[in-house]
């Protein structure tokens, strides 16, 4: 089967002390899993301007994105029931505070996104002990970064 491709700009947003911004997703029909902001470039959007838009929408935050920190490439179904392969791009924010705003949440992700965490590194690898973190290697992508 021949799977759509799907570009998509995550972002890695840290606050002063280096924890990571992390959400839970609960969908319907499978288990919850924790991500970082992000989510599918528009048609002809750059993955920048999709890291820069998500972290507008899904947190409130304006900030340049900075370079590109890893690319991950994955077959998954999306959250509509898609099938798709995804060539994702990771970037890395900074942020002085840890006010988000949640007011550009689009309906389905208000569905889904219910809870956020701050999340030092080893309470991320801990996490990822007992549920499902995306990307898999998410622990080792932020120790390159310390």
């Amino acid at each position: 089967m021949r799977r759509r491709i799907r570009r998509a700009a995550r972002v890695l947003v840290f606050d002063p002390g280096g924890h990571l911004l992390m959400f839970r997703f609960t969908p319907d029909d499978r288990p919850p899993l924790w991500a970082t902001a992000g989510g599918e470039a528009d048609p002809g959007e750059s993955y920048e301007d999709a890291a820069r838009r998500e972290l507008r929408e899904e947190t409130g935050i304006e900030a340049e994105p900075g370079p590109v920190i890893a690319v991950r490439e994955s077959d998954f179904t999306t959250f509509a029931g898609e099938p798709v392969h995804a060539i994702e791009q990771y970037f890395e924010v900074r942020v002085s505070n840890r006010h988000l705003d949640f007011a550009g949440h689009t309906d389905s992700e208000q569905a889904v996104m219910q809870h956020h965490q701050w999340l030092s590194l080893a309470e991320l690898r801990a996490l990822a002990r007992t549920e499902m973190v995306y990307p898999e290697d998410l622990g080792e992508i932020v120790e390159t970064l310390r």
